[in-house]
């Protein structure tokens, strides 16, 4: 008998509070309805944003030279360091043509000495006297004609072991390897990229802002630079839902709206230590943003009509209006954070707003006042009138 009584009182009271939401009210008689006094407090909301992970660093690796790849010496998401050797080509040529630029150094060397041997005997016998100017000068073009094909062949080493090195394709920065589309025995050149190395010690995270929210930080902190160095530090929900362990810091801002999108680019950098952020990965950025005199009311004193938002306030006479609000589009489900047509000292009906008419008098009552009325109105009820009413 006694888990009967609990059982009709559990219902009851389920009933009645069901009523008493923003769908109903309980039959109080006086048209009497939970009336609050608009008020302020510190809230927490967040924005969201589509992202895209890069590293710091994205360098794609091209060969400088058109060959045969013969050997690869790394893997996929391997780290490396500046200089490393990643890919050989064939270089079977550009030695050879090496070893031709080496003889013609070598012969042109020979030739320059022997030049030079002339010169120097020519100059002591103009100074005895034994040949004239005409003689010394010949003697002095040939080995001024001598040094410059000396220095010509050692240009041409040069440039045919610039070549050969060309076959050694190394990564220009330190990171991590990336995809590599080319097999060993593939013929590459300049338009082909052999792979991608990513510095992922740290990664910027790119995403994009609407013109109003950017318009908006820059009037709240004095400008746009102000507005990047005031931002908060934000947080990267991965592509799986989870949540990246490490803040990030918004630094850099394009200067320029996108026209298409009415949209600005802007980047935060996110430490990577464990290497868990992969260039070319995507997430979403979350920004915090805090205030401490925002109006907050329950979504229950709401009515949304053509994505419309509206209250009932309290006028003259207690009376009410049905007027309508602004709120962020952020919210937590439960409330909102209202933007426009509510000050502080307003005062508004929080529960049954649909059995409520424009210019409706009521009596206002305090929501601990309703609550109470729920609850004898909930120890009153009889089993019978519990079953009639859920009928209804």
């Amino acid at each position: 008998m006694k888990m009967n009584k609990i059982f009709m009182f559990t219902a009851a009271t389920m009933l009645l509070a069901s009523c008493g939401g923003g769908g109903g009210r309980p039959s109080f008689g006086d048209n009497e309805y939970p009336v609050v006094e608009v008020g302020t407090s510190s809230t927490t909301m967040q924005s969201t944003y589509p992202a895209v992970i890069k590293g710091v660093q994205d360098v794609e690796i091209h060969p400088k030279v058109q060959g045969f790849i013969t050997q690869i010496n790394v893997k996929e998401g391997q780290t490396v360091a500046a200089g490393q050797i990643l890919f050989v080509l064939d270089n079977v040529t550009y030695q050879a043509q090496v070893r031709q630029a080496q003889a013609s150094v070598n012969t042109a060397k020979a030739s320059a000495n022997t030049a030079k041997l002339s010169f120097e005997n020519s100059q002591k016998l103009h100074e005895s006297g034994v040949i004239g100017d005409f003689e010394l000068q010949s003697a002095t073009n040939q080995y001024e004609q001598a040094k410059a094909s000396l220095a010509q062949a050692e240009a041409a080493l040069s440039s045919a072991k610039e070549m050969l090195s060309f076959c050694y394709v190394k990564s220009p920065a330190s990171g991590v390897v990336g995809s590599l589309p080319y097999k060993v025995g593939t013929l590459v050149s300049a338009s082909n990229t052999l792979t991608t190395v990513s510095n992922i010690s740290s990664m910027e995270v790119y995403f994009s802002m609407t013109e109003k929210d950017v318009l908006e930080m820059g009037k709240n902190e004095g400008g746009l630079n102000g507005a990047i160095s005031q931002m908060p530090a934000v947080k990267l929900q991965l592509a799986d839902g989870s949540m990246y362990g490490l803040e990030g810091t918004v630094t850099k801002m394009s200067g320029v709206i996108d026209a298409a999108t009415g949209s600005v680019q802007m980047i935060a950098v996110f430490q990577n230590p464990e290497k868990l952020l992969k260039s070319g990965g995507s997430g979403t950025i979350v920004i915090p943003h805090s205030t401490s005199s925002a109006i907050i009311i329950p979504q229950s004193a709401v009515s949304e009509v053509q994505n419309k938002k509206f209250v009932y306030l309290l006028g003259a006479e207690n009376k009410v209006k049905y007027s309508e609000i602004t709120v962020n589009p952020q919210n937590d489900g439960m409330n909102y954070v209202v933007t426009g047509g509510l000050k502080t000292g307003d005062k508004y009906v929080t529960n049954g707003i649909t059995k409520l008419t424009d210019g409706m008098e009521i009596v206002p009552i305090t929501p601990e006042r309703y609550q109470q009325k729920i609850d004898e109105q909930a120890k009153a009820m009889t089993a019978g009138d519990i079953v009639g009413a859920m009928k209804k």
